[in-house]
């Protein structure tokens, strides 16, 4: 950054003299370099004896670089090639403009090995302390070119000492400052800032203004940081309480080497660190080896010293990088917790830090007392919804808790009654998980993806946002928000609909820097921030999403009714049963390599989407090469799971797979299925068009018409085997067969005086009557009720019945009905009538019935007469 006099015009002709500006030339980033002054028109490397890291935060602060971190030694940057400016920079204070700094030229002398000015900024920007010290005081923001108050209503521990790294000014020991630092007037930003603890800037925590309470002038935040006289700190760690352990001496971080680290020297570091107690000492492995300057070796401590300047040390010059003793530690302090895998914060499978490991925690009695806790552990406010069965995918590693009972009241989850750490009965597909009620997500409902009425998720419900006040830059961050392109306007037709959900926000402004609407300024939340329906705001984007973009977290596969199966697709086939396999995970979709690929991983597959059984497991990309992560190798799945999920694998960061070696799957058949497609599933043809019918279908199909065949043919076969056995039974029984005969006999002479019926009715009135009265004895027994003939009445077995009583010349009105049901059975169209009639003998329509009444008598009388002489 060049700040040119306002005395001066450049041109072509003309070359000022005096100062010119200040540059950082061949540094690694734009805030690290060598010292270069333009002077006179020309640059050259700033030559200063007098160069300290007061001059360097200066300096770091007017470029907008920060602060200064460090002044490295003269060997780095290399040397400039042209012109040596030897001169002295001063400021004497941190507001004045570069150009109002005295420059003393000394001429262009060779500059002495060192006295080069050189420095590393911090390279962030937007935050300090004020009405305090340089390391303490009250916390000021800048948006733009306004420095404002930060209200203190989100502020905490693990964001002020990313604030106090910023400014390097060690860790933060206190916010607790009451009144102190508090007097002034001036904006009141309300950003909350969202850290780990590791971040290295705060702009580089997740900020949320969007909806934050508004704070008077003195409920701003304020902190006091440890400074760097002799301070430590804990680099490379998941936290600030562990990691590779490195100490300020004269304003350079330096390494600590020992050859006999140990739990004791470990205590002194957590405790100068505000870290609880030392849960391990280390050694790095190579990987992890510091390289640099090194200002601790052979350090011997009792364990109780406040400081590790106070325990026995020795000072050691620098030494060849990569030396085997740096020594790490891992404090009590060092425990915390995340939510893994929802894209944003605020929802997802909840894992915990301990012993510096990242570990889940089961689902066995995981309810929302539970998620409560986590929620407000996280400053997520509360929980609406516990997950269970790894909703938000399965975690690997150590399963940390089990059985946690939580009332609700506890400040961490670790506070709560469970098993002792590491003790489970569960396995991953048991992760817990928490939806919080401080989870946003943004979309637009009624049109596209890109256009349509505006709405938010907060509080575990969708909701409009009210248009008061809204401008287009507003509309335009909206759409960058959304990846909808760059440019977009508020539509003012409405032709998207009203809503009917809560109305959360209103007055929404964003500025140029905003790249999402969660950075914007904002009403509070509140239920009704409209006043109508007509408030609400409607948005059309220039842009359009890519088909390829993930969805969003409030839709799937990270909504609270998200399914494994809509975390699963396949891509690049015909339909939705053939293609590449992918998953999504951690809020992206990718693919799956396709080392140990086999059948049994295609069937769960193939069974999870709901197309049946794997034709075939393809490997090598067989639907063309995948684009992202690839998230799984060696999969190993028996067959028989109900999702991928269940199957052992081995989790892959594209490390030992490329996309050429993409897992794809070809499915036999679709099963129909009432759930709808997720947006991130390829779009499916009609089932007419789509749907195969499996080898194992078919060979089923077949199998059972051939079963039917064989029990059809076993019935008739038993048929005919109990008819045959019941015509044996007959030639035994002399009463029987007499009866038979004698009927046959009398009918046959009956049949002579008629007319219209057939010969051969005697043969099979004989057979027929057997048959039925065979069934009535034989299955039914005595007494029982049959139901062998269409006509009512069941005359031949009770006919029989009476043979067998021999009934005398009173029961004619029965031998009338025997008559009647022989008659009746020759014509099969004429049974069929009367089978849909009470049957009569007076019935007109039977063209035999003039006949039957005139041979009624003699039949009558013959038939019981021969009936009496047998019973003799």
């Amino acid at each position: 950054m060049l700040h040119h006099s306002k005395t001066c015009s450049h041109d072509a002709t003309v070359v000022c003299s005096g100062y010119g500006g200040y540059r950082l030339a061949n540094g690694s980033t734009t805030c690290s370099g060598r010292v270069e002054l333009l002077y006179g028109g020309t640059w050259g490397t700033l030559c200063d004896y007098l160069w300290d890291l007061p001059a360097a935060n200066a300096l770091c602060q007017q470029l907008d670089c920060g602060v200064a971190l460090l002044i490295p030694d003269g060997q780095s940057f290399g040397k400039g090639n042209g012109s040596v400016w030897n001169s002295t920079f001063s400021c004497k204070k941190n507001g004045s403009r570069l150009r109002d700094c005295p420059v003393t030229v000394l001429g262009h002398d060779e500059c002495p090995a060192g006295k080069d000015a050189r420095v590393v900024c911090s390279g962030c920007t937007g935050g300090r302390l004020v009405n305090g010290t340089r390391c303490s005081g009250r916390v000021e923001i800048r948006h733009g070119d306004m420095w404002g108050r930060l209200c203190r209503s989100h502020w905490n521990l693990q964001a002020a000492s990313v604030l106090c790294h910023q400014l390097n000014c060690g860790y933060a020991k206190s916010i607790q400052t009451g009144d102190r630092f508090v007097d002034g007037n001036g904006p009141v930003w309300r950003d909350a800032f969202h850290c780990e603890g590791t971040e290295s800037c705060l702009w580089d925590c997740a900020q949320v203004t969007l909806g934050n309470p508004t704070c008077s002038a003195r409920e701003a935040a304020t902190v006091i940081c440890s400074g760097l006289a002799e301070s430590l700190r804990l680099s490379g760690g998941e936290s600030r309480c562990d990691g590779r352990v490195e100490i300020s001496l004269h304003g350079m971080w330096s390494r600590v080497l020992d050859d006999d680290w140990d739990i004791k020297d470990a205590h002194v570091v957590c405790r100068q660190l505000q870290c609880g107690i030392a849960k391990k000492a280390y050694y790095l492995p190579r990987s992890e080896r510091g390289t640099g300057l090194v200002g601790l070796r052979s350090v011997h401590c009792a364990g109780n010293e406040t400081q590790l300047m106070l325990c026995k040390t020795s000072h050691s010059q620098t030494v060849p990088t990569g030396v085997a003793e740096d020594v790490g530690v891992i404090c009590s302090g060092s425990r915390q917790i995340r939510l893994v895998n929802g894209t944003k914060r605020c929802a997802g499978r909840v894992e915990l830090y301990h012993d510096g490991i990242w570990g889940t925690v089961c689902d066995d009695n995981w309810d929302i007392a539970d998620a409560n806790v986590v929620c407000k552990q996280l400053e997520c406010g509360h929980a609406i919804k516990a997950f269970v069965s790894a909703h938000y995918g399965e975690g690997s590693g150590q399963i940390w808790l089990d059985d946690v009972n939580c009332s609700g009241a506890e400040s961490d989850l670790w506070a709560c009654p469970s098993r002792a750490w590491g003790q489970h009965n569960c396995h991953h597909k048991e992760d817990a998980g928490v939806l919080c009620s401080e989870f946003l997500a943004l979309r637009l409902v009624n049109g596209n993806d890109c256009a349509g009425r505006l709405e938010v998720f907060y509080n575990g419900t969708w909701g409009s946002i009210c248009s008061n006040r809204m401008s287009q830059l507003t509309a335009i961050t909206v759409c960058k928000h959304l990846n909808c392109g760059e440019g977009g306007k508020i539509a003012r037709d409405f032709k998207y609909g009203r809503g009917s959900g809560p109305t959360w926000l209103d007055h929404i402004e964003c500025t140029e820097q905003h790249s999402a609407l969660w950075q914007c300024q904002s009403d509070p939340w509140d239920p009704q921030s409209c006043d109508n329906r007509a408030e609400e705001t409607h948005i059309s984007c220039t842009g359009r999403k890519e088909t390829t973009t993930p969805a969003t977290f409030a839709e799937c596969p990270n909504s609270t009714s998200c399914s494994d199966r809509e975390k699963l697709r396949v891509i690049g086939g015909e339909d939705g049963c053939s293609g590449r396999v992918e998953i999504w995970h951690q809020g992206f979709w990718g693919t799956v390599c396709d080392d140990s690929w086999d059948m049994a991983d295609a069937n769960v597959v193939c069974r999870q989407l709901g197309c049946g059984s794997a034709a075939s497991a393809l490997s090598e990309a067989a639907f063309g090469e995948g684009t992202g992560p690839i998230w799984l190798e060696k999969v190993h799945c028996k067959g028989t799971e109900l999702s991928l999920w269940d199957c052992p694998t081995k989790p892959l960061f594209g490390k030992n797979c490329d996309h050429k070696e993409d897992a794809a799957v070809n499915c036999s058949g679709m099963t129909e299925t009432t759930a709808s497609p997720t947006r991130a599933d390829p779009p499916r043809h009609p089932a007419t068009n789509t749907m195969r019918i499996s080898t194992p279908v078919i060979l089923c199909i077949i199998l059972g018409a051939l079963l039917c065949l064989v029990l059809a043919i076993l019935a008739g076969q038993i048929r005919s085997a109990r008819a045959q056995q019941r015509g044996s039974r007959l030639s035994y029984d002399p009463f029987s067969e007499a009866v038979y005969e004698e009927i046959d006999y009398n009918l046959k002479r009956e049949k002579q005086g008629m007319t219209g019926l057939s010969d051969s009715y005697s043969e099979s009135s004989k057979t027929k009557a057997q048959f039925y009265s065979w069934d009535s004895n034989e299955e039914n027994g005595p007494g029982a009720t049959q139901e062998v003939s269409p006509l009512p009445g069941n005359i031949l077995e009770d006919g029989y019945d009476d043979v067998t009583e021999a009934p005398g010349p009173k029961d004619a009105s029965l031998s009338e009905q025997n008559k009647q049901e022989i008659i009746g059975i020759p014509e099969e169209s004429d049974r069929n009538k009367d089978s849909q009639t009470d049957w009569s003998p007076n019935v007109s329509g039977n063209k035999n019935s003039e006949a039957e009444k005139d041979s009624s008598p003699a039949l009558e009388n013959t038939g019981y007469d021969d009936i009496e002489e047998l019973g003799h």
